[in-house]
């Protein structure tokens, strides 16, 4: 057995790489799964460096929960006092970033001094941390939560802003970005939309900086995005190697299994049932949430829908709603919906256990938000969605599920933000569950499943891309 100096030796020697993500949970997840296949495949030890004003329960049981080879540290508070009550949250992760880079230098000399530091893996929003890795003299490398379709955007954003003159959104024709499906302005990523906001100026200048990493992990695979993947692993001078290391997704959680809703479920026949939830913060306005309470009943499918009180919810000069509204988003839905549905339907407030849901056989489609996390999730449990995309990349992802991937039916309104009526609802979801549509959509899910599943294993590309980096860290660090 080993004393106590010959173990701290051994740990020295492991290879050990640090991770910063900005806040959110959409960042940390994927950045979970990826540390736990560099512990499990590759004999990495991990640090995950989160900024101290990202914390929030569910952060902090995530990274309670991990191995003992994948320890986090949070670095001190900054103050934030000064920017504006209606910065949007990429100035926010931006600027608490930038005011951190003291104390991350100061905790990334710490780990190299105690560990085989051999990399930092910084993310999207956090390209200022490269100039600390690099005075370290450490590979820094991005991870990129997203899809390609978005890291090229991003990869293109500094020319696109050189050449054009109008807002994004007014673009008489849609964008095309080689290899991509053409985005109409309208749907392009969110804070690209306003020129004038912090956002966008923070946005550009981290695209900007994106080619002083030395290496993209992006969390996506070849079969879903083929042709941009073909385009990005081509060679371009000043633009560095791109690695798909996805899908990167959670698994269900044991404790899951008591969730009502999964009894449920137990009860329905297989595929029959529609799963309705817009992800962690997403909402929709009061009149959106009515039409498309009576159009899930229009419809006639099973559903399980996830209900949060609306966006404008607070805007009511009813006590009852300003009051209540967080513990009770039943009361928003229209009068007698609950009952007329009870014997198809099973409402959900606030949150389910998203993983297990979609992983159960009674489960046939998902209106989503498409948040990319969530996309992933649906693909790797082989169910077609709806999209129903709300902020974020989310505008552009539903572009490229429903007419570059084609496993995604989209509500027609949707597209440019309007209203979408209960008829246009019932027949996007009968249509997903019962239609020729949705039955394409499901076969090519099916095939989207089993070649994502099949990269992760060894041998598979996935595996071999994120052997391929770890192989380049421990011979640039030796």
């Amino acid at each position: 057995m080993e004393n106590g100096n010959g173990a701290a030796a051994a740990k020295q020697r492991r290879p050990h790489v640090a991770f910063h993500p900005t806040p959110g949970m959409g960042h940390l997840i994927p950045i979970v799964e990826l540390s736990k296949l560099l512990v499990a495949h590759h004999g990495f030890d991990v640090t995950i460096i989160t900024l101290a004003f990202s914390a929030s329960k569910a952060q902090s049981d995530l990274l309670s929960s991990l191995p003992s080879p994948i320890s986090s540290l949070a670095l001190p508070s900054v103050s934030l006092d000064d920017l504006p009550a209606d910065s949007r949250i990429e100035t926010t992760m931006s600027v608490a970033t930038a005011r951190s880079l003291p104390s991350l230098r100061d905790a990334l000399s710490g780990i190299k001094s105690s560990t085989n530091l051999v990399a930092f893996v910084g993310d999207l929003f956090g390209t200022d941390t490269f100039t600390v890795a690099r005075e370290l003299g450490l590979s820094h490398y991005m991870f990129f939560p997203s899809n390609l379709l978005t890291l090229s955007l991003l990869l293109h954003l500094p020319e696109l802003d050189a050449t054009t003159i109008c807002e994004y959104g007014d673009l008489p024709e849609p964008l095309r970005l080689p290899g991509c499906v053409p985005i109409p302005g309208p749907d392009l990523l969110h804070p690209l939309l306003d020129r004038s906001n912090d956002a966008y100026r923070w946005v550009l200048h981290h695209a900007h900086r994106y080619r002083e990493a030395e290496g993209y992990l992006v969390n996506s695979f070849d079969a879903i995005e083929p042709e941009t993947a073909k385009i990005l692993r081509e060679p371009e001078p000043g633009r560095p190697p791109v690695y798909l290391v996805g899908p990167l997704t959670q698994k269900a959680k044991a404790a899951d299994e008591d969730a009502e809703c999964l009894r449920w479920l137990d009860q329905q026949p297989q595929e029959s049932v529609l799963f309705v939830s817009f992800g962690s913060g997403g909402t929709l306005s009061k009149a959106q949430m009515t039409e498309l309470a009576l159009g899930l009943e229009m419809s006639g499918q099973r559903f399980l829908w996830v209900v949060r009180s609306p966006s404008d919810g607070g805007d009511t000069s009813e006590a009852y709603f300003s009051h209540q509204s967080k513990k009770d988003p039943f009361g928003f839905l229209p009068a007698g919906f609950v009952d007329r549905t009870r014997e198809v339907g099973l409402l959900v407030p606030s949150w389910a256990p998203q993983v297990a849901v979609l992983n159960h056989a009674a489960t046939g489609g998902f209106l989503s938000h498409c948040g990319w996390n969530s996309t992933l999730e649906s693909v790797v449990a082989g169910v077609p969605m709806a999209a129903w995309p709300l902020f974020a990349e989310q505008r552009q992802n539903a572009v490229m599920l429903a007419e570059g991937a084609r496993i995604a039916l989209r509500p027609r309104g949707a597209a440019e933000g309007e209203l979408v009526p209960r008829e246009e609802v019932a027949r996007v979801v009968r249509d997903l569950m019962d239609g020729e549509e949705g039955k394409e959509a499901r076969q090519r899910v099916a095939e989207l499943q089993k070649a994502g599943i099949s990269g992760l294993e060894e041998s598979g590309a996935a595996y071999r891309a994120l052997d391929e980096v770890t192989k380049r860290w421990k011979s640039e660090a030796s």
